[in-house]
């Protein structure tokens, strides 16, 4: 049985294994977080508007959906339906190349209480949910 992809629908499809996307590697050279917001930097639309070889579809399609706004990793993997995993290893192969900045969350000290201005931030992102 052989699926039809539409030019429109995600560059993974059920066919294609998570090993084979991330070339058989199961861990990021970066630690990135969950929440990690993501950008597409001017190497990155240059690289891809050139068709660079050696870019993969995820690649580009992680650079398009980047492009112009922020996502984060949680976002990334669910827009390709890839295990979060998968994609925090092309996102890593990304930023080490210099094609995505990567915008870790704040971190807090254990002593550290969380503030009510993100407190604020998180409530309203849930409402307009």
């Amino acid at each position: 049985m052989t699926a039809v992809v539409a030019e429109r629908d995600e560059p993974t499809g059920a066919l294609v294994r998570p090993y084979a996307v991330t070339r058989g590697r199961t861990r990021p050279r970066l630690d990135i977080a969950l929440e990690a917001l993501v950008e597409t930097t001017a190497r990155g639309r240059n690289a891809f508007a050139r068709d660079s070889v050696g870019q993969g579809r995820e690649q580009q399609y992680i650079a398009s959906l980047c492009d112009g706004r922020l996502q984060s990793l949680a976002e990334i993997a669910a827009r390709m339906q890839l295990p979060l995993g998968v994609a925090r290893v092309l996102i890593a192969d990304m930023a080490t190349e210099g094609l995505v900045a990567v915008y870790e969350p704040t971190s807090f000290d254990s002593n550290d209480s969380v503030g009510t201005e993100l407190l604020e931030r998180v409530l309203s992102g849930l409402r307009r949910l």
